[in-house]
């Protein structure tokens, strides 16, 4: 389930509010057990999914390093390059 949870940090384009947001989903479907809550647990679900996003939010917009920023097009061929070996695609 939180495989989807990639790295957010030092990148151009910074992390956008979905990407965080979607990070944030798959945290809280990790925590709860749940890919989709019952709707007497949605609203909770949700505040939890709202709270989290703003942590994250703030976490990522804080954080500070004096390496340069990555590249996502390379990034993503080096995670579909491991993939492809780890998995033999």
């Amino acid at each position: 389930m939180c495989r989807s949870i990639k790295t957010l940090f030092n990148f151009e384009p910074p992390a956008t509010d979905d990407e965080v947001r979607a990070a944030c989903v798959q945290f809280v479907r990790k925590l709860s057990g749940f890919t989709q809550p019952s709707r007497d647990n949605a609203p909770i679900f949700e505040r939890a999914v709202e709270d989290t996003f703003a942590v994250a939010r703030r976490l990522v917009d804080n954080l500070t390093t004096s390496a340069p920023p990555r590249d996502r097009a390379v990034e993503a061929v080096k995670a579909r390059e491991r993939a492809a070996k780890r998995y033999g695609n």
